[in-house]
């Protein structure tokens, strides 16, 4: 039985604003589907643009968040999640708390009294998704802030850590402090590799926190970025898998556990040396909304089971189910109880 505060996330807690647009829209500001960017100077119109030409919905999103929330309700343990980013004071951030209170997550959010809570664009084409965030106030995390007893009290009370890669953008001292932590504790600490850019522009970052990760979770595309950044002379899902929980660890008490999810193809995950590979559930191509958080929602429904000491088998079926119900559904959302058992 998972209790309260077992699992603690930390990331960039992001507004999505998710709508269909079409392939012109993707052109005009340079984005392609199934990636994730940072927006830069050119990007920032395209928040308004979608708000007024397209049918926009508002969901609580960023990726730890949504794991996060995805782990709650898969438990239906009040509380047994905890979250720590930062908002802004505005209309989104209060969205935000409110949000992730019904959603059962204990959060406890820096609120910045000079930037505005983050957004993300969630560009939907052909059921198939692309990300432009605005990091904005989520950019803004300090340290200090988890150094507050009453935050890192979250951190003493957690068993389980999961951050994932975009927060190496922002507080790379905040994540070491909570790796170091779980290093010390016997605790178990996991990260994401979250997007292709995080492999190439934040590799000494991603390096440096990497020995301390147990599992260590990505997709194909992320995958393969790695194992060219790292010059490792091969695009196989399965081998890169193997490399990446062979790196070093800085604590040998258990072995790093790759996982690697491949869209509609099998769930490679790499243990000790062996391979296992897990079929997803297979969805007709007329049942798929978007895919905005699919991955997330994979991890969240890993997560759920894992906390609660279950096999490798069981949270990948847990994985594959919680990501089966998201891309049925607009953004990273869910109906009110989940039907896994």
């Amino acid at each position: 039985m998972a209790q309260e505060g077992i699992l603690l996330g930390m990331g960039n807690p992001l507004l999505d604003i998710s709508s269909v647009v079409d392939a012109d829209f993707l052109n005009k500001y340079d984005i392609k589907l199934n990636n994730a960017i940072l927006a830069e100077e050119k990007h920032l119109p395209l928040y308004d643009e979608m708000a007024s030409k397209y049918n926009v919905e508002y969901i609580a999103g960023g990726a730890t968040q949504n794991s996060i929330r995805v782990a709650q309700w898969m438990l239906q343990i009040p509380g047994a999640t905890s979250y720590i980013g930062c908002i802004g004071k505005d209309k989104f951030g209060e969205e935000m708390k409110k949000n992730s209170k019904l959603a059962g997550v204990n959060v406890h959010y820096y609120e910045d009294e000079s930037a505005s809570t983050g957004t993300c664009a969630v560009c939907v084409v052909g059921g198939e998704r692309s990300l432009v965030a605005n990091l904005s106030a989520a950019n803004c995390y300090k340290s200090e802030h988890l150094k507050k007893p009453e935050n890192w009290a979250l951190v003493e009370k957690a068993k389980y850590f999961y951050i994932a890669g975009f927060f190496l953008t922002v507080s790379p001292d905040s994540i070491q402090l909570v790796a170091e932590h779980a290093a010390a504790n016997n605790k178990v600490f996991m990260m994401n590799l979250s997007a292709p850019f995080i492999c190439e522009f934040f590799k000494d970052a991603l390096e440096k926190v990497l020995p301390y990760m147990d599992y260590i979770f990505g997709n194909e595309t992320e995958a393969r970025t790695f194992s060219k950044v790292q010059g490792w002379g091969t695009d196989d899902v399965e081998e890169i898998a193997l490399k990446l929980s062979q790196w070093p660890k800085a604590s040998e008490i258990r072995k790093r556990t790759a996982v690697i999810t491949q869209g509609a193809d099998p769930v490679v995950v790499a243990q000790d040396g062996k391979l296992k590979k897990f079929p997803v559930i297979v969805l007709p191509k007329d049942k798929l909304v978007d895919t905005n958080g699919a991955g997330d929602a994979f991890v969240g429904g890993f997560l759920s089971q894992l906390v609660q000491e279950k096999p490798i088998e069981e949270c990948v079926r847990a994985g594959c189910y919680a990501s089966h119900v998201i891309i049925q559904r607009s953004g990273c959302t869910y109906p009110e109880k989940p039907e896994f058992n």
